[in-house]
Formats: structure tokens, sequence, C-alpha cells
């Protein structure tokens, strides 16, 4: 085992009386919550891009962050990363990992020289999982960072492009396979446009159509089982993006043909560039079948962009994970953490403190929606609200037994409706923090 973070111990679970700020104070992996044990219900993640590679660059400073371990050329450089990546997966007591290609080896002269690259770096990875039982919940490409990808990758102008990035998913997702992910994700970086002066948005979209479409046959060819994932994400870098929501991104799927295959994996943080709440997202992912894994972090609502923070809000916690116990539980995807710690967090033991936060809040966030589920209160009052489509013309209505005119007939022997009640939001909400705090 490597030794990259050397003065920091394996992470344990010592509950919330622990003044160790390198500890568990409420995920405890093998405590069952709602049938299943935290470990289960999570399938917590490391991301490899902001844990291993973000170093704390912005648009107005470099660096802060030391992420060479130990080495600086390039190769040598990924295969250090990797050891660190699983040191810290072994330290943290985490099962999983997700990573785009780009973020695991550096680019060659040319494809050929990147997929050999690619290939040294993924044996390295091999090697690491079978030692330590570590697995793999997606992969995905990187069709946004190199300028070859300035106006997109699927929805390129330039068909060469469009064939590159073909080409780079091909192998994506062939590690993906041959690592047993069960998932493989688009992110559509780059995927939108800046003005309609210069695009044909129609054509822009029935290609990245027609790319996803070519990925999901070959990935089937190769004996992929898992689900595809779309990543929705309104704006940044793209001013315009395609897949801006769940509900843009469903109707996508539904229009061309893709929903046996696809599900999507829900950002926290790209829910509120959205104007929705991260909660909204999900319940209609849960509601339409397409709940497949989720990005946990969380934007600060003061700023305009993705931040990705480590998320720390119990509530917010709370309403994710009450839509997932709603949902079932996952299928194939997970709970990955796409945050990183903020510029001015530099040592490597913040790292640790950040998904410590994380991992806690998401906890905490467990117990608290099974409790609100037991409890029921909340969930009656939402039944009782409707009950008027339970019997007479409500049902009528559900059933689709009434028709208009009978509707019409109806409203004019009723008069006018005397029967609302009140929605008692601010009940709700009082419940809520009554049932948080016991």
């Amino acid at each position: 085992m490597a030794n990259y973070f050397k003065n920091i111990s394996k992470i344990v679970y010592e509950g919330s009386k622990s003044d160790n700020p390198l500890s568990y104070k409420y995920y405890n992996p093998e405590e069952v919550v709602a049938g299943k044990t935290m470990r289960e219900h999570f399938k917590f993640a490391l991301s490899y891009w902001h844990t291993l590679c973000a170093t704390g660059v912005d648009m107005f400073g470099e660096g802060t962050a030391d992420k060479s371990f130990g080495t600086a050329d390039s190769v040598d450089h990924a295969k250090h990363k990797v050891h660190a990546c699983f040191e810290l997966l072994d330290k943290m007591g985490i099962d999983y990992f997700c990573f785009h290609d780009r973020d695991i080896a550096p680019e060659g002269a040319n494809l050929a020289e990147t997929n050999k690259i690619l290939d040294v770096i993924v044996s390295e990875i091999e090697g690491a999982m079978k030692t330590s039982g570590k697995k793999l919940l997606w992969g995905t490409a990187n069709l946004f960072s190199n300028k070859r990808f300035v106006h997109g990758a699927g929805t390129a102008p330039n068909a060469d492009v469009f064939a590159y990035a073909a080409a780079q998913i091909k192998k994506a997702l062939e590690i993906t396979v041959s690592l047993g992910g069960t998932g493989y994700t688009f992110w559509g970086g780059r995927e939108g446009y800046e003005t309609l002066l210069n695009t044909r948005m129609g054509f822009e979209l029935d290609n990245m159509a027609r790319l996803m479409q070519m990925v999901v046959e070959y990935g089937r060819k190769i004996g992929f089982t898992g689900d595809f994932y779309i990543e929705p994400k309104p704006k940044e870098p793209m001013k315009h993006q395609y897949d801006f929501d769940a509900a843009t991104t469903h109707a996508f799927l539904q229009k061309y043909g893709l929903m046996n295959d696809f599900k999507l994996n829900i950002e926290a943080n790209h829910a509120t560039l959205a104007g929705h709440s991260f909660q909204h997202e999900l319940a209609y992912c849960r509601e339409n079948g397409l709940l497949g894994s989720i990005d946990a972090n969380t934007g600060d609502l003061l700023l305009g962009w993705d931040t990705d923070q480590f998320p720390t809000s119990i509530y917010e916690a709370a309403f994710c994970m009450l839509e997932v116990l709603k949902n079932g539980g996952f299928g194939t995807g997970g709970l990955n953490f796409d945050a990183k710690a903020r510029r001015g967090s530099f040592d490597q033991e913040d790292i640790f403190l950040s998904y410590i936060s994380g991992m806690d809040a998401y906890a905490l966030g467990l117990k608290i929606a099974d409790k609100i589920m037991q409890d029921g209160r909340i969930d009656k009052f939402v039944t009782d609200r409707y009950a008027s489509y339970q019997t007479g013309i409500g049902a009528d209505i559900v059933s689709g037994k009434a028709k208009l005119e009978e509707l019409e007939k109806y409203a004019l022997e009723m008069g006018e409706v005397t029967t609302n009640t009140s929605g008692r939001q601010e009940y709700l909400e009082s419940l809520l923090n009554q049932i948080i705090i016991g």
C-alpha cells in the first residue's frame, strides 16, 4: 500500500460525541437503516477528477494544493495518482470510485499514443482493484477540456471532431467494461451553443442522439449490461446547454428512443443552477423511472456558477435520501462526491475532512429520511390532500371514465367550489423539524 497520506490513519466511526475531527460521527457503514446497511444504501464513490487532479486553480489564480504525489513526469504521475486514490479509498472506507479518461492518464501526441498510455494506467488500476477489492461505479470521457472540443463533441459542426469524440468514448467505454463499472456517464460539457446565429439546433441534437445510439449499440455488443447516464447541466460553460435539466433530458430520451438504456445522473449544484431544488430533480426522475445515480455536492447560492462544494446541509441530504428510499434505492448507481475542497483548504488533511463532512451529512440525512417515512404523518397528509380522487367524480377522472361533457354537467350542478382545504405548508415544515429534532 502506498503512503502518500502518512499522517492520516484510517477513518472510523466514533459516534456523534467524538471530538476527533478525523472520524465519522454519523456514518457507520454496518449500521442497518431501512433494511440495509449504510454501506449498501449509499455506494459512496470518490471523484477522481476533483480529489486527485484539482489543485485549486481558478480563473483568477494558480493552484494552491500540491497534487504531484512525488513526481513531475506525466505518466509516472498518473501511476502515482492511482496508488494515492486507492490509499484514500482504503483509509476512508469508500468502496467505489469514478473517473474521466483524462483524469487517469495524460494525452499523448495522438490518439493511438494516448490509448497506449491509458492501457498502462488501466493495468495499474486493475492491479490495485484486485488487491483492495474496490470497485468502479462509472466511467466517462472528457470531451470538453481539449481545444478540439471548442464547439462541442457530439454536437460539433466539424465531423472530424465528432469522429474523434466517438473514438474517445469507445475507449472509455471499453475501460469501464474491463474494470467492471456498472454505469457509463455522458456529461455534455460543451454540448450546447452560444448563439443561434451560427447554430443548427435540430441538427446538433440529432447528431448527439446518433452518437448515443452508436455507443449503446457498441456497449451492448461488448457485454456492458449496466445503465448509461446523462448528467443534466443548465449552463457553464455553454450559455444554452442541451441537457438543461431532468425534464429537458427526459424529452430528448423519449424523442430519440433511448429510454430503455438511459437513466439520469443528478447533481445537486446543477439542479440549483437550473432554477430547481435538488429534491425536485430527484423526484422528477423517480416519478419517471429515471433515477440512476447521484453527484452529491452543493453550490453557493450567492454565486452563479458550479462551485462543487462538499454537502453539509442536513435538510438537503434528508430530502435527497427520502427520494432515494421512495425509489427503492439505487439500481446500478450510487452516490458520487463530485465535490472539491475549497481553494483555501489545501492541506492533505482537508481532503479527508471534506469527505467526512459529506458522508456524515448523508448518513444523518438517511436516518432522518427513514424517520420521516416511519413517522408517516407527512405521507398521510399528502394522501389525504388528494383523497377526492379516490371516489365519485375524482375516481371517474383518474380512471378515464369521465368525459368533458360529464364534467361540465357535474360543475353546473355543483355550483361554486366550496371544499378547498389549506395546504398547511408551515405546519408541514414545522412537523419536519419536530421529526428531525425528535
